[in-house]
């Protein structure tokens, strides 16, 4: 009986050894895959952070070449014409005559006229005109 005793005892031992060793190889495993999990989890967060300072970047540069705008006059027989107030007001009553509000327009001020032709796309006529 004793003999059997320790042949229970030794299977039960190298279970235990057997059970440590799938224990110690699930836990490497896990540390792995925590690891693995991380590291990418790191990776999206510097992405995240390079893509919310890149926009920041735009943005501020956006913000900067709006505030930095040139103003130019024409300065005629003791009169002043913005330009950038004329092109405005060539886009307007483009858009007025049922049209879409255009990009960009041409402008040809002709102050002594009193009056600012315009063309669009390359087209314009008598009626695409503005007052000075």
């Amino acid at each position: 009986m004793a003999e059997k005793k320790i042949t229970a005892d030794k299977k039960a031992e190298e279970a235990v050894k057997e059970v440590k060793a799938e224990v110690k190889s699930a836990a490497e495993k896990t540390g792995a895959a925590v690891k693995e999990t991380a590291k990418k989890a790191v990776k999206t967060a510097e992405k995240a952070v390079k893509t919310a300072t890149k926009a920041k970047k735009e943005t501020v540069k956006k913000a900067v070449e709006a505030e930095i705008k040139d103003e130019v006059f024409v300065q005629f027989a003791g009169g002043e014409i913005n330009v950038e107030a004329v092109v405005a007001a060539a886009k307007a009553d483009y858009k007025a005559k049922g049209h879409r509000t255009p990009k960009t327009v041409s402008v040809y001020i002709k102050p002594e006229e009193g009056v600012a032709y315009y063309t669009v796309k390359g087209v314009g006529s008598e009626d695409y005109k503005v007052e000075l």
